[in-house]
């Protein structure tokens, strides 16, 4: 009670003054009321800082002072201070942990909604990050998804274009294990298997001795964030992007895995425009079958094929879908598989708006808004979110490439029979269960 009252003044203070600027004419200091924003949400942690992390992903949604506050969030949150690191690593390690390490910084490298990072020096000469989760972050995060769900419940009373239930059934799966670091320890091993082969993606090594439940200690990756390269010459940007790509759509297409959360705190850059993924709480684990859905709808849009992408939409687990429902999917298939289709160099979007979906996404909801709505399934919303958290990534670089080809490598052999055993082989051998 006393974390909302204290983040609720603060957010309550700041939309006031807000207000205060759109409606009654009062000056506002846009900078400082970003950097105010930012200390606020901060503080909250839990899955409603997430939402700011999201925002901060699409180009030109809200006003540049913002965005590069909302940026450094996901990076950089208000961290906890010593004396709580100390009591953490004491309750994980035993009070000796100090001496399992030859070195350990006091001030955290990072800050997020769920824990901070900080960097240490094994007596072996490791330099390793060690992710030491807040205090009473399960009992927060419920907390949070309460007043998740009372926000979805009064949302849909104005606007029933989106039924909110499964979003909110998703969102509170993936958060609840991110909570588990053992959980994301056997995810990083996931990745490493999965990712393996490719030359320009890199996977920390988990420290096995050194993590716990709620502590996370694996090799430390330097890299510089995506903001830092954007404005490297055009073949460096693609060689950003073609790696980005790769990163999330080898372990999708190959072993029906993705990262769900492609905002850019979790990743950063090499000088060889190679990649570092850092995080690994948030990974979905897809029935082969929806992933057989997603290149079946893409054959669909490819041939004008409307029976078949009714298949895929059955597929994924859309349902009671009519004539004219489909027809408004379609308009945002479309615009998502749109780099896809054309074989040719281009940007991910064409238009120079600077607002990746934005215009699309308001055309398709007001369309179903208008035929009384539509319940997505729960395997459709961080599947979502990475294609488009990734669009925006590629709309930062102004990376210019040939999609269809890139896509084209990975689906050339696509055979269901073969991915349902991939993918059981990888989870089983990193502990995994498999999913469904």
């Amino acid at each position: 009670m006393r974390r909302y009252a204290r983040v609720g003044a603060s957010v309550g203070g700041l939309a006031a003054r807000l207000a205060g600027e759109r409606y009654l004419g009062f000056g506002l200091d846009r900078a400082r009321h970003a950097a105010d924003l930012r200390t606020a949400l901060g503080g909250l942690k839990g899955p409603l800082m997430k939402v700011a992390q999201l925002m901060a992903t699409i180009p030109d949604a809200l006003p540049n002072e913002y965005v590069a506050e909302l940026t450094q969030l996901q990076a950089d949150a208000p961290s906890m201070g010593w004396p709580f690191v100390r009591r953490r690593m004491a309750s994980e390690l035993g009070p000796d942990w100090q001496a399992r390490f030859k070195s350990f910084e006091r001030a955290a490298a990072h800050a997020a909604s769920l824990g901070q990072v900080h960097r240490a020096v094994l007596h072996d000469g490791r330099q390793v990050g060690c992710k030491l989760q807040y205090p009473d972050m399960a009992s927060a995060v419920e907390a949070d998804l309460r007043q998740l769900k009372l926000i979805f419940a009064i949302y849909e009373r104005y606007d029933r274009a989106i039924a909110t239930e499964q979003i909110h059934a998703e969102i509170a799966a993936r958060l609840r294990e991110e909570l588990d670091y053992a959980r994301e320890a056997k995810h990083i091993g996931l990745y490493g298997r999965m990712l393996k082969h490719e030359n320009g993606v890199h996977v920390p090594q988990v420290i096995d001795a050194l993590s716990t439940g709620r502590l996370l200690t694996m090799t430390w990756l330097d890299g510089a964030r995506l903001m830092s390269v954007t404005e490297l010459p055009l073949p460096e940007r693609n060689r950003v992007a073609y790696n980005m790509f790769r990163a999330w759509y080898v372990p999708f297409y190959g072993y029906a895995v993705i990262h769900g959360d492609p905002h850019l705190g979790n990743y950063t850059v090499r000088p060889d425009q190679s990649v570092n993924l850092l995080d690994y709480g948030c990974i979905r684990v897809f029935r082969p079958g929806f992933v057989a859905g997603v290149i079946d709808l893409y054959r669909a849009l490819q041939h004008g094929d409307e029976a078949l992408a009714i298949k895929a939409y059955e597929d994924w687990g859309f349902q009671k879908l009519n004539r004219e429902t489909i027809d408004v999917l379609n308009l945002w298939a479309r615009f998502v598989y749109a780099p896809l289709l054309e074989d040719k160099t281009r940007r991910i979007q064409t238009k120079e708006s600077g607002q990746y979906g934005r215009e699309v996404a308001e055309k398709v909801h007001a369309e179903l808004r208008r035929l009384g709505g539509v319940r997505p399934p729960r395997e459709f919303v961080f599947m979502d979110r990475a294609a488009i958290g990734l669009g925006s990534v590629f709309m930062r670089l102004k990376a210019e490439i040939n999609w269809h080809r890139l896509f084209h490598e990975l689906i050339a052999d696509f055979d269901l029979g073969a991915l349902t055993k991939r993918q059981a082989k990888a989870l089983t051998a990193a502990g995994l269960p498999l999913p469904g």
